[in-house]
């Protein structure tokens, strides 16, 4: 069945047009949240009927129709059961973004690649073993095919993360990253979300299937793909990494419990689908394994990543991330807690530094002033704490536009930094890999 949303909006053509796959999570539609220059303002839906597609046109009209910087996109809309073959079969664009039911998501990539279709995807690309091998291959035929595949890292735009690897890379302030233990690593990164959320400031309205961790992927596979990430970009910046310099040393999984009317409230369905009756213990609550730890060493760095999902952030707070990274002169931690107003917040926090190395930790973060004019340094009783202006804490969701805008440069001049690839293949082994543990325990 075929149906049109239509607009009367002059449409140019441009070098780039979107086809949206199925979009059943908000993130589809952030990274329409702005029009590029080089994106034709037409883009082409395809999906199963439903509630998801309906909340993905209404935050895209909530985008068109917002006073401030509106933005112009024409959806055609295809619904039906065979949304996926219909879409290979027209291709009406060049790019497939590609954020939703993950059960499938691998597939997809896969399948679209093959009939010459670039892909944008949300993460996870994988959720399990089985995807991964699938993902790997399908990174090696776009290869051939001269096809551009990537995922959309987000946390590479967040300026604390930013300026975190930047200072890492100054051995002058940092000096080396310890290589740690297992009980102690040299980089930690832990996050903690939230199902109960606020989004474009209403509260999401999540998809039953989000709680099933057969189509969305347990957490230890989900947000762990940006610590993964992180961990790879800040401790081997611009370095190629191969699934031999992973060696998981552990892992583990935990449920987070969800009442009835807990998942009411942020699905607006009132009863449990068929597909998690598995998933109810004690009669009535779901058991979401959404919770993983993966203690892991990349090459000769050890680390470790941590994810936690709660029902409801306590008033005033929200999702939080936390992250250290131990040098041999200062470790730089980011906090986001009570004391930090739960906004994310860089400490360069000295260990054995003299006076004078003390001097040149001022004298170097001056160079990085010059990079990132406006950031400064204020005493605190373990070192310093980074000061930086508001105008760098653009927020989540317009990060999805800057990934976008990153992408675009990749496909048009063809310049993506050759450790990308092999990156996120051995990004991919690693949370699959670790599932697979995790599981076996």
């Amino acid at each position: 069945m075929v149906s049109c949303k239509t607009e009367t909006k002059e449409v140019s053509k441009k070098n780039i047009q979107f086809i949206t796959i199925d979009p059943g999570h908000f993130h589809a539609a952030l990274v329409q949240k702005y029009n590029y220059p080089e994106v034709d303002s037409t883009v082409y839906i395809y999906a199963p009927k439903g509630d998801d597609v309906t909340l993905h046109l209404n935050r895209i009209e909530g985008f068109n129709s917002r006073e401030e910087n509106p933005t112009n996109w024409n959806t055609i809309l295809y619904e039906g059961p065979d949304f996926f073959e219909k879409m290979l079969s027209e291709k009406k664009g060049n790019v497939v973004v590609l954020s939703g039911n993950n059960r499938k998501k691998s597939e997809y990539i896969n399948q679209s690649v093959i009939n010459g279709l670039n892909v944008l995807a949300d993460k996870p690309m994988a959720i399990n073993m089985d995807d991964f091998k699938l993902l790997k291959k399908t990174f090696e035929l776009a290869s051939q095919k001269n096809m551009f595949l990537y995922d959309v890292m987000t946390e590479r735009f967040e300026i604390t993360s930013i300026l975190q690897r930047e200072l890492s890379m100054n051995k002058t302030i940092f000096g080396d990253l310890e290589i740690g233990s297992p009980e102690d690593p040299a980089i930690t990164k832990e996050s903690i979300h939230h199902f109960y959320k606020y989004v474009s400031g209403n509260i999401l309205t999540r998809p039953p299937w989000f709680f099933d961790v057969n189509q969305q992927g347990e957490g230890i596979v989900d947000v762990t793909t940006h610590l993964v990430d992180l961990i790879q970009w800040q401790c081997f910046p611009n370095q190629i990494l191969h699934e031999e310099d992973v060696n998981i040393n552990s892992a583990t999984r935990t449920p987070t419990h969800i009442s009835k009317s807990e998942f009411e409230a942020v699905t607006k369905l009132n009863h449990f689908p068929d597909y998690l009756q598995n998933a109810i213990v004690n009669d009535s609550l779901l058991a979401v394994f959404c919770n993983g730890e993966i203690n892991y060493k990349l090459k000769d760095i050890h680390a470790k990543v941590s994810v936690k999902w709660n029902y409801m952030a306590p008033e005033g707070t929200t999702d939080t991330h936390f992250s250290k990274m131990r040098g041999t002169k200062v470790n730089l931690i980011i906090k986001q807690g009570k004391e930090e107003n739960f906004k994310p917040t860089l400490y360069i926090e000295t260990r054995a530094l003299s006076d004078a190395n003390l001097e040149n930790v001022i004298v170097e973060f001056k160079k990085l002033e010059e990079k990132y004019p406006g950031i400064s340094l204020r005493s605190t009783p373990l070192g310093w704490e980074v000061m930086i202006p508001e105008s760098y804490k653009n927020g989540h969701e317009a990060h999805f536009s800057q990934v976008t805008e990153k992408f675009i440069e990749y496909l048009t001049k063809r310049n993506l930094p050759e450790w990308e690839i092999p990156n996120m293949i051995t990004k991919y082994y690693t949370t699959t890999k670790a599932l697979e543990m995790a599981k076996s325990n």
